[in-house]
């Protein structure tokens, strides 16, 4: 998972999680990106200061996060929205969470026969059922250029810890 902190071009500063650098620029590309502020999506990241952890800082911690840089704006209410959107990012992973364990829930796992079940079912040959499992991004792409709507299950930065 990577962190950025992203701009629109109103000057709105807000931060968002990707899976990869290359995970952003396609979203990005695609116009899924989008201000949670005015819903604009010219958006950009802006300056971070990378977040080294050491051993020793990460026995310290209680809970790392990344000092954004704000953003040259004249508007007050972007720096006064941080505890806002911290607030926001906490209900954000608090449902993503709730989402992914009901998939887990009420979805058959099938591993990484996914790609396959998924075309099966998407061209009638079994039973359409909710299901997930894994596949590459190539899979994935592929899925996605043949019609079959997947999508990724969210993973939290916490989950992997």
């Amino acid at each position: 998972m990577i962190h950025y902190n992203l701009r629109c071009e109103r000057g709105h500063a807000f931060e968002s999680w990707f899976q990869s650098s290359s995970a952003y620029e396609s979203q990005e590309k695609r116009k899924l990106v989008n201000c949670p502020l005015c819903g604009s999506t010219k958006v950009e990241r802006a300056i971070m200061a990378p977040q080294i952890v050491s051993r020793k800082t990460r026995d310290n911690a209680v809970a790392p996060a990344a000092a954004p840089v704000p953003a040259p704006s004249t508007d007050v209410a972007t720096t006064a929205s941080t505890p806002l959107m911290m607030a926001q990012e906490r209900e954000l992973r608090t449902k993503l969470k709730e989402l992914r364990d009901h998939i887990v829930k009420n979805a058959d796992n099938v591993g990484e026969r996914f790609p396959n079940e998924a075309r099966k079912m998407h061209y009638g040959d079994i039973e359409h059922r909710p299901i997930y499992g894994e596949a590459s991004p190539e899979e994935a792409r592929s899925l996605i250029d043949e019609g079959i709507e997947v999508s990724p299950l969210p993973v939290l930065p916490d989950d992997r810890n």
